[in-house]
């Protein structure tokens, strides 16, 4: 029998090592891409709570990250898991810079894609892939967070137009979006609009004072009789089935991304109690701090486990949102625990932005609350092993 290798402390159980060549390129084009355009900024950009969106979006644009597990329309029609592992590396960096891509490709374009016309796809997506133009998802409101369905925003037709009027809040790159995909009440159901942003009667209002997600623009979309052509409505969907659709194409994103938080969590508490002495020792040679160390790999590889078996089951046309619910809730709770207790491994220095572990923190308690709450997976999952809804 050989001796098998010593496993690799940055990928414990060999995970990566069951990608296929092409996923493995593009693991390795947008870590590099990460790791030299984004990480050496993504302090700052925390610290001043503003993001160069116009030349990111370009840049994520020439990587082809923007809605790259679409086909078509300049997308590149990669595989689901090249999806996932593309949302790892970039949520390794931050979780707004992921949530940025997830928000123009898994929401804005998603919905364009899946629920469109093909003029409104010819018009919009080309330009959403290239990073040209912006978009953004107009669902949650200030007082329908979870239970969607009980929405305010109105759309009414007068004529052949129709007129829109409400609010949306806690919309990821709305401040600068060229067109935001808008869910209204209708007298046929919820449908879905495509905004023009620069539509009269249209304005972004910039959330401020976050201490969460600071390097990710964040706004109140008001809709004051927002007029708007027949053709501005999604043509067939109606009811809460067209949003959800594209709120399980980003939780997927995020059952990935959040392996790529928990694991830079990860490498900066190995890193520094490697390089840290006390008491004549490196901290890394005390029994305490192997605990925890061992802690973290076991939960950084398992998220990961989780993501890509999900990954091949979206990729073979066999996950169920339930399932999503399950990756969500599991993975964004272990890369949390990951975070805080990688946190406690640096001591002071770990609530410093010359490490990324705070931010990595601060971060992911938005995380497990935003695309649907910890408690709302939990019920997802708690109704699809009993069969018994409970969220009402």
């Amino acid at each position: 029998m050989g001796t098998s290798a010593a496993p690799d402390p940055h990928d414990f159980l060999g995970l990566d090592a069951g990608l296929t060549d092409d996923e493995r390129d593009i693991r390795d084009a947008v870590r590099d891409f990460a790791r030299a355009e984004l990480l050496p900024n993504v302090a700052d950009w925390y610290e001043s709570g503003a993001l160069p969106a116009r030349d990111l979006a370009k840049g994520f644009g020439r990587l082809g990250v923007l809605g790259m597990h679409l086909t078509g329309y300049g997308c590149a029609g990669t595989s689901a898991v090249a999806y996932g592992i593309a949302c790892r590396e970039l949520e390794a960096v931050d979780s707004g810079l992921r949530s940025f891509v997830s928000v123009q490709g898994s929401l804005a374009m998603f919905a364009i894609h899946r629920w469109g016309s093909e003029g409104q796809k010819r018009e919009w997506l080309p330009r959403l892939a290239s990073g040209e133009a912006l978009g953004c998802f107009g669902l949650t409101e200030s007082d329908a967070g979870s239970d969607p369905g009980s929405m305010r925003t109105r759309a009414r037709r007068d004529g052949s137009d129709w007129v829109l009027d409400g609010a949306k809040m806690w919309i990821t790159n709305g401040t600068v979006a060229d067109v935001a995909v808008v869910w209204a009440r209708t007298e046929e159901g919820i449908r879905g609009f495509l905004v023009p942003t620069d539509t009269p009667g249209f304005t972004a209002n910039e959330v401020k004072r976050k201490l969460s997600l600071r390097a990710s623009l964040t706004a109140e979309l008001v809709l004051d009789g927002v007029r708007l052509p027949a053709d501005a409505a999604f043509p067939e969907v109606r009811g809460l089935r067209g949003p959800l659709s594209c709120l399980n194409e980003a939780r997927f994103g995020i059952v990935f991304g959040a392996v790529g938080a928990a694991r830079a969590c990860y490498e900066a508490a190995l890193e520094y109690t490697l390089s840290r002495e006390q008491f004549g020792r490196p901290l890394a040679a005390f029994q305490l701090s192997q605990r925890k160390l061992a802690d973290l790999v076991v939960e950084v590889n398992r998220a990961g486990l989780v993501a890509l078996h999900l990954g091949r089951l979206k990729d073979a046309g066999r996950l169920h949102h339930n399932q999503v619910s399950f990756g969500k809730l599991a993975n964004v709770r272990s890369a949390l625990d990951v975070a805080r207790t990688a946190r406690t491994l640096l001591g002071a220095n770990g609530i410093s932005l010359e490490y990324p572990v705070m931010r990595h923190v601060t971060n992911l308690e938005t995380v497990l609350t935003y695309e649907g709450t910890e408690e709302m997976h939990a019920l997802s999952v708690g109704q699809a092993v009993t069969g018994l809804p409970a969220f009402r």
